[in-house]
């Protein structure tokens, strides 16, 4: 990626946080804590902290550049607040042209169509630049908002996996989402 990343949607900017944005992230994830802990694998005492935001950032823009990897977050329009976040992780180049997609979004911010608007953004730009094929998604089956949201973006069911990742300490079943380009 040699140029920033920047999509605008009706009411977020979508981009790359650059270090000294820290934090932005920090906060979130601060803020944030309790709600996304059962959606989330185990986090360290790091993990909400500056330095580890720093690094988090750090490593999240190496992976950009490598193309391995693109963790966005969803920001207000004026760019004060971190709304939400996504990542096309995983990425595979050659045969497969595809990623995983995560994301999650801060509490207050949920129910008002915000994810699926920068999502909705994002996967057209994985489709656009990024050149992917697929785009996978999996979701836990009690998280009833994360398949409508899935389902909603365009995403079909694949399959289903039992004990699949481990998620808050635990191995958790999940439902196989993808969404695959439709031209080319």
């Amino acid at each position: 990626m040699s140029e920033p990343v920047r999509m605008r949607t009706a009411r977020t900017i979508v981009r790359l946080l650059d270090v000294d944005e820290a934090p932005l992230l920090l906060r979130y994830r601060q803020e944030n804590r309790a709600h996304l802990l059962p959606w989330e694998p185990l986090r360290t005492e790091s993990h909400y902290t500056l330095d580890g935001c720093r690094q988090a950032i750090e490593a999240g823009l190496e992976a950009a550049r490598a193309d391995r990897g693109f963790p966005f977050a969803v920001l207000t329009p004026d760019q004060t607040e971190m709304i939400a976040s996504f990542t096309f992780a995983n990425v595979v180049r050659g045969v497969f042209q595809a990623c995983h997609l995560g994301y999650g979004i801060a509490s207050r911010h949920e129910g008002q169509g915000l994810m699926y608007e920068a999502l909705d953004a994002g996967i057209r730009y994985a489709f656009g630049p990024l050149d992917f094929h697929r785009v996978m998604a999996n979701y836990m089956p009690r998280n009833d908002r994360s398949g409508r949201l899935l389902a909603r973006l365009g995403f079909e069911k694949e399959g289903y996996a039992k004990r699949y990742l481990k998620i808050d300490g635990l191995w958790e079943d999940h439902v196989l989402m993808a969404k695959i380009r439709t031209q080319r």
